[in-house]
């Protein structure tokens, strides 16, 4: 015969030791999922950066000079990005300036730098400023892993 007063259940201590256990997993799970999102987003930066390259190689083409305004629309200036030099998604922003020959009409260096206070602000220090050049050169360099 079975005994009717015996309990059926979890004990505390059986629920404190699953708690604690979907606590470990959630906090790995959370910071996997920030670094994921913090690569994701460079995507703005390195897609901005090589829209320019483009765009610039075809000014130089059409012009025989490179151009800083990325803003304002051709044949005025590049008309890639948005006001305020923003990239598409408003992670970073991105300025023209003149390259090696420090003239910008023989030379140009596009950086994207994260937008202050802006998720992409707690980037590695590494990664928080993207640059190509004329030459197609980028920095960081592509060991640094931020132009994955």
């Amino acid at each position: 015969m079975k005994n009717p007063y015996r309990m059926r259940g979890m004990t505390l201590v059986e629920l404190l030791t699953v708690m604690a256990v979907l606590a470990i997993l959630s906090s790995i799970a959370v910071a996997s999922y920030r670094s994921y999102m913090m690569r994701t987003n460079r995507t703005d930066a390195r897609t901005a950066l090589l829209r320019i390259q483009v765009a610039e190689e075809k000014y130089f083409l059409q012009n025989d000079q490179y151009i800083a305004d990325a803003v304002s629309a051709p044949p005025a200036g590049l008309g890639i990005l948005g006001a305020g030099g923003a990239t598409p998604s408003g992670y970073y922003t991105i300025a023209v300036t003149p390259g090696a020959t420090a003239n910008i009409a023989t030379s140009y260096l596009a950086t994207a730098t994260a937008v202050p206070g802006g998720p992409q602000a707690q980037d590695t220090a590494v990664c928080q400023t993207l640059s190509i050049d004329d030459q197609g050169q980028r920095l960081p360099p592509e060991s640094s892993g931020c132009w994955r």
